[in-house]
This record gives structure tokens, C-alpha cells and sequence, in this order.
């Protein structure tokens, strides 16, 4: 794999010389962290650049870039599905992603740096990236705490190899186990007040309920206030363990959330890189990229701004789990399926399919598929519940994207355990027909 980085590394720069370079990314943590990551790298190497930050990668986008023909396009955390489209284009595209892909797919025009290609360690886009970066720019050690930020963002922190190692050395990491509760770093009664993932009945989004899991895990409040995840001793953690535990449903699920906290140095001290995380997407799903961008790109007038959306972001989250807790559903043997309609933003769909997939209501092994408004179309989100373990599941929630969108019509993308689409909203009841139909053949055929 290092000498497929390295190779794609060179190509870049014979093909890069002496032109315009446009940047296109994902917006979620692994697309603005993997843009930032290169774009401090190009701006190190003086090469003109600018930046697009997008949702998705429609048909009607790429030929908008038809006009921009003597320019190098580099997507990053996308485009792998939609390769077809990208050959049809004059222009010299390089792709850095992690989704699934096909080598025979691969038009003359298009380089790829992809894990799927060669067998490689599974790693997010943004430490491809910074590998890439590092490669090209020869001194990019500076760029290594974006590139774990992405990584704890796309959830691959359970997936990490001898080149994700190396990124933590040039980051200089400090890895410590506990509670998966972020800020890691921040008096914990804020923390668990505005907890959404893990979502704690009775202790999310009340601070009355916070006190009372507290005063439970017998954890005091000092004269400093409360402490941080981060600072409780041992037998603290466990206490506090065991006071979550009892809130949720069937007293079980929080072992999914016991793991790695990983703390870097952002902004010149130490932070929770999943709160980092959790603060860039917040921005994202806010449709603030470019206050994402920026903050990942050492701004601190963006860094203050980033702050403030992150508060709005947690707030409406909270309300759209509570919606979703509220609401009803269509159930079948091994799937949920929650079409929020109007009532959750389609930027939030995505994270709240991701929550439920990973919380204690539904057993391992379930699809829980969410459904949101976006104007005159629809953003669907699916998730396989306990993702960590369902590697050998025969499923393929890409697949099964796939196979709705080439018969309704719409894009989708993704992995085999998360994906999703976008359709239009008159084929709604079409396609919850279709994941009925699809889901409930799937289990007669187990």
C-alpha cells in the first residue's frame, strides 16, 4: 500500500505541475478534514487550489464542471460511484476514497487512491490523505490531527493498521479507555446533558436526570464544579458505567460504547478528537462547510462560530432523537424503517440512522433505515445495527441502495454496512415498498 501511496503521490505532482487544482469534497468530518489536510499541503507547495464542498455528487454538478476543462479535479471521500460520469470529462480527476469500488470501472482519465483496489489496510479517507500529503509535501506532521479527527469521525477507530499507527506517532496521540462520551475533555454533567450518542433516556437533553445519574455513580461536585471524563479514577468510570447502564432499555448496549478516547493537540491544547469531530459535522449539517473548512484550517474567528453552531446542532439533534423516540415506525423481522418526513432536517437524517444503529433498542443485526425531506426530494440513510460485528453479514446495504435507485430512479453510494440515497419524494412510498419487499425476501431466504 505505501507504494501505491507513493505512486499516486507522483502522479499528482508531474500531473498537478503548473495547474489549477479544484478541490471536491464530502461534508461530512472525513471530507472537510481529508480537504484541509491537502489543501495546507498545496498551499505549502504554492500550487493554485480552491475548494467545493459538497452533500453528494449528482449527474447535474458534474456537468457543471464541464467549464472547467484545463483544470485538475481531485474529489476526496467521494466519487468512487461515479466513475461513468467523471470519463465523460476533458479534465486530468484523481480520486482519494475509501468507498467501494471497481477497477474495471476506472475511465483513462481518472487515478485512483482507493484501499478496495489493492487489498489495503482499511483506513478514512483523511488518513489516505495525509499519507498522500505527507508524500508530496515531504514535511506534513502538522496535518496529522485532522487526519485522526476524519478517522474517529468515519468510525474506523476499531480498524487501525501499521500506517494508521504511524499517523498517531506523527500526532503525537494520547489514547486512554473509558466511556465513549464526548466532550471527554469538559465538566461531565455538560457532557451527559447534551449526550447524543450514546442517547441516555431520562439523562439526554435533563439536566435534572444528569444529577441524579451522577449522585447515583456517586460522582461529588467540587468547588472546580464537576470532573471531566477524562479525570475520573477508575472506579469512578465504572460507577458511572453502571448508572448509564440501568437507564437503558433492558439494561444493556453500553458495552458499544466502551472503547479508545483519542486526545490530540488542536489549536495549542488538548482536545477529545470526537468532540472535534462531532464539532466539524455539526457545522457541516448546519449547511456552515466553510466554517468547517476553516476552523480544520486554524482559523479562530471560525473556531468561535463553530462553537456557537455546534450548541444550535446539539440542540436540534436532541429534538430530532426525541422525535424519533416518539414516533412510529414500520417494523419487519430484521429491519426499522423511520421516514421523519418534515420533521428532522435531511443534513441530520444520516447521524440519527447512525445513533439508532448503535444504541440498545434494537438487537445486532437489525437495518435501520431513516427517510428525510430535502425540497422535492428525499435523503434515506441506512445503517446495520452493531456494525462492529456484522463484517461477515451476507447483507450489503450499498447493494441494496443500488439495486431501489436503478428502479426508481435517484443516487446512492456508500458501504456495505452504511449507506444511503437520494431519491425523488414522489417515489416515497415506492421505495419503502421496495426495502420492504428486498428486507422480507432477505429473511425468508435465511
Amino acid at each position: 500500500m505505501i507504494e501505491e501511496i507513493k505512486k499516486f503521490a507522483n502522479d499528482f505532482l508531474e500531473k498537478t505541475n503548473k495547474r489549477n487544482i479544484i478541490l471536491i469534497s464530502h461534508f461530512d468530518t472525513d471530507g472537510i478534514t481529508s480537504a484541509a489536510i491537502l489543501g495546507k499541503a498545496l498551499k505549502r507547495l504554492d500550487k493554485k487550489f480552491s475548494f467545493n464542498i459538497i452533500k453528494s455528487l449528482e449527474p447535474e454538478f458534474i456537468q457543471t464542471l464541464e467549464k472547467e476543462e484545463n483544470k485538475i479535479l481531485v474529489f476526496l471521500d467521494l466519487a468512487s460511484a461515479s466513475l461513468k460520469e467523471l470519463g465523460e470529462l476533458k479534465n486530468q480527476v484523481f480520486i482519494i476514497d475509501h468507498h467501494e469500488i471497481k477497477k474495471e470501472d476506472i475511465p483513462v482519465n481518472v487515478i485512483v487512491l482507493n484501499p478496495h483496489l489493492f487489498e489495503g489496510e482499511e483506513m478514512s479517507s483523511s488518513c489516505l490523505t495525509y499519507l498522500v500529503s505527507k508524500e508530496i509535501a515531504k514535511k506534513d506532521a502538522n496535518s496529522a490531527d485532522l487526519a485522526i479527527i476524519g478517522m474517529v469521525g468515519d468510525l474506523y477507530e476499531t480498524k487501525i493498521g501499521p500506517l494508521v499507527n504511524s499517523i498517531f506517532k506523527d500526532g503525537e496521540v494520547t489514547i486512554k479507555k473509558g466511556l465513549l462520551l464526548y466532550p471527554s475533555t469538559r465538566p461531565l454533567n455538560k457532557a451527559l446533558e447534551y449526550s447524543s450518542n450514546p442517547y441516555i433516556p431520562g439523562v439526554t437533553g435533563n439536566a435534572y436526570g444528569v444529577i441524579d445519574v451522577l449522585r447515583e455513580a456517586n460522582i461529588s461536585f467540587s468547588q472546580k464544579g464537576y470532573k471531566a471524563l477524562i479525570e475520573l479514577e477508575e472506579e469512578e468510570m465504572r460507577r458511572l458505567v453502571t448508572a448509564i447502564t440501568l437507564r437503558m432499555p433492558d439494561h444493556s448496549g453500553i458495552q458499544n460504547f466502551l472503547g479508545n478516547l483519542f486526545l490530540v493537540k488542536f489549536f495549542n491544547r488538548l482536545e477529545d478528537a470526537r468532540e472535534l469531530s462531532a464539532l466539524i459535522n455539526a457545522c457541516s449539517r448546519m449547511d456552515e462547510y466553510n466554517i468547517a473548512l476553516l476552523f480544520c484550517m486554524g482559523n479562530e474567528t471560525a473556531r468561535k462560530k463553530a462553537e456557537e453552531i455546534y450548541i444550535r446542532y446539539k440542540q436540534s439533534l436532541i429534538a430530532a432523537l426525541n422525535h424519533v423516540n416518539n414516533s412510529s415506525k414500520i417494523q419487519g423481522t430484521q429491519y426499522v424503517i423511520m421516514n421523519a418526513q418534515d420533521k428532522i432536517q435531511d443534513t441530520i437524517i444520516g447521524t440519527v440512522a447512525s445513533i439508532m444503529s448503535m444504541s440498545s433498542l434494537y438487537r445486532e443485526g437489525t437495518i435501520i433505515i431513516t427517510m428525510a425531506y430535502n425540497e422535492d426530494k428525499i435523503k434515506v440513510s441506512s445503517r446495520i445495527c452493531g456494525r462492529d460485528k456484522c463484517e461477515d453479514d451476507p447483507r450489503n446495504l450499498r447493494d441494496l441502495m443500488n439495486e431501489i435507485t436503478e428502479l426508481i430512479g435517484g443516487q446512492s453510494g456508500g458501504h456495505k454496512l452504511a449507506a444511503g440515497c437520494i431519491i425523488d419524494k414522489d417515489k416515497e412510498t415506492a421505495f419503502i415498498d421496495l426495502v420492504k419487499k428486498k428486507l422480507d425476501i432477505e429473511v425468508v431466504k435465511v
